[in-house]
């Protein structure tokens, strides 16, 4: 299993945004090259067929334009993991998850079927499709959609119609709202609201723990679900809760799973991000209330601080600093020091954060902040989503390794610095710092750009009344082109440290090697 995830209610967030944000791992000794592409109205399928269930669905004629983090071979499929459009809804699919036997029972995944025998044969068998899953959710739902609760009720629907061969979180998002939605079963699904002042953890674990039935029967402003979700539960005792309020239950009990397992690969990164967030709390000592192997850590909580871009950036690279878990640290023993599974793992193909700003107006109110590769040797940047085109930097990600790309060289770099950890941190860090500082630099004064640009265009519109649609029109060509350039300049900057960062971590590298060897060393 793979992926982490921390979402930010806007009440809870540094500038009032709503964030969301996931590390997209690939499995167990796989790495999957990653890209950043826009896809126009007229590139998106009007019939789809999925590349892993062979599942066939008509879509609407009326897709929008969207901005996504895609895998760049298509063996699985598009996958195109995290995303926003045109309308600010953002995207991030999925976080894998898994349910119990009990639902599994109940519900059992809609899994391909392949054809069996020949035409005419006794026994043959048609193919019969499986569901929708992770390669297919974000070009299914996003460019149909203009707030984020109308992305669930899409989701929910398709989930219903067609079934789902996996068990996944998706979240989405617009300026608002944070919705996570998680899949119960082969047709079921449960969806909550991130509370405004609250943040979440999900670490490949189903993590919703406490869920309102009333409300998602009624004037569902919290909490959505599948239309029979209450018959389901009831026909195969699911519902496991002893001490919720009247009407509510707790999902994670009911449909969850808490193994041996989980412990050692889920549950540790939740204490951790909330542990950073909640620092007060007693987290290490023996009376802690939860520790790495609680079953219990809240799915929700409200931050002792309001939570920044570089918290979200720390927590998706982190391995467990300032504990016996680190893998890089010198506290504990070599045992403890890789008992856990970090956050920032070695197959983590990108970490894309979505930032969807109040202050911001509509045509450059969301920035997908984006690293490739391995977390604690990267940083974040920020990329205007509202875009025509993307930086050949991110977007012609190669399948074969070349230091021409933004994927590989951070790819190359966490290679060549995992070894000598210490040795290459100071590089690393000021890279990643002076990163994240351009970018804040770069957004701020493209957002004063954009609004001079605004005031100009009322003005000229106030004057030339007769023209008005075409001066903005004019003007909206001219707003997105200077935020694909703000987002050239970002690449740039990327191409130019990258490659700077690329250099000193091979010359430190090289010369720690094994085999080194100069006639003063025989001296010494």
């Amino acid at each position: 299993m793979s992926c982490t995830t921390i979402l930010v209610g806007k009440n809870a967030s540094y500038d009032g945004s709503t964030i969301i944000a996931r590390d997209d791992d690939s499995g167990s000794g796989r790495y999957d090259p990653k890209r950043f592409i826009a896809v126009a109205p007229a590139d998106q399928p009007r019939h789809y067929r999925s590349v892993l269930s062979h599942v066939e669905i008509d879509l609407p004629d009326d897709p929008c334009r969207y901005t996504i983090a895609p895998n760049v071979l298509n063996n699985r499929g598009i996958l195109a993991e995290a995303g926003a459009n045109e309308h600010n809804v953002a995207m991030s699919a999925t976080e894998t998850i898994a349910v119990n036997e009990r639902v599994l029972g109940a519900d059992p995944m809609v899994e391909l079927k392949p054809a069996h025998g020949e035409p005419g044969d006794v026994d043959h068998r048609d193919e019969r499709p499986g569901g929708i899953g992770e390669e297919d959710i974000i070009t299914l739902v996003l460019p149909y959609v203009t707030t984020a609760r109308e992305g669930v009720i899409r989701l929910g629907e398709l989930l219903e119609t067609y079934g789902t061969y996996e068990s996944n979180g998706v979240i989405i998002s617009d300026v608002d709202e944070i919705w996570y939605v998680e899949t119960i079963g082969g047709h079921h699904w449960i969806a909550r609201r991130v509370p405004d002042d609250c943040y979440a953890t999900i670490p490949n674990q189903l993590g919703i723990d406490d869920f309102d039935l009333a409300d998602a029967f009624g004037e569902r402003r919290e909490y959505l679900c599948s239309a029979d979700l209450r018959e389901f539960m009831a026909a195969h005792h699911l519902d496991r809760t002893m001490d919720a309020a009247p009407g509510h239950f707790n999902p994670r009990k009911a449909f969850g799973t808490a193994t041996p397992k989980d412990h050692i690969y889920n549950t540790p990164r939740a204490w951790y991000m909330q542990r950073h967030l909640n620092p007060s709390e007693d987290w290490d000592s023996p009376a802690a209330r939860h520790t790495p192997e609680s079953d219990d850590i809240p799915w929700c909580r409200v931050p002792e601080a309001k939570i920044s871009l570089e918290d979200v950036d720390f927590l998706l690279s982190s391995h467990f600093e300032g504990t016996p878990y680190d893998p890089y640290g010198t506290l504990g023993t070599a045992e403890s020091r890789h008992r856990y599974r970090p956050i920032g793992i070695n197959r983590t193909g990108h970490m894309v954060a979505i930032q969807v700003r109040p202050y911001a107006p509509a045509v450059n109110r969301t920035v997908m902040w984006v690293s490739f590769g391995s977390g604690p040797f990267t940083a974040a940047a920020p990329f205007y989503a509202n875009v025509n085109d993307t930086p050949a930097y991110l977007r012609d990600t190669t399948p074969e390794v070349s230091t021409g790309n933004l994927y590989w060289a951070n790819r190359l770099i966490a290679a060549l610095a995992d070894a000598h950890f210490y040795e290459t941190s100071n590089a690393i860090e000021e890279f990643a710092e002076s990163a994240r500082a351009y970018g804040h630099r770069l957004v701020e004064r493209t957002d004063a750009e954009l609004r001079e640009m605004t005031a100009q265009t009322s003005a000229s519109e106030s004057q030339e009344s007769a023209g008005a649609a075409e001066i903005t029109e004019n003007a909206s060509i001219a707003t997105i082109a200077r935020l694909q350039q703000s987002n050239e300049e970002m690449a740039e900057y990327l191409r130019t440290h990258v490659t700077k960062l690329l250099d000193d971590v091979l010359y430190t590298s090289s010369n720690l090697m094994h085999n080194s060897f100069a006639m003063s060393d025989r001296w010494n």
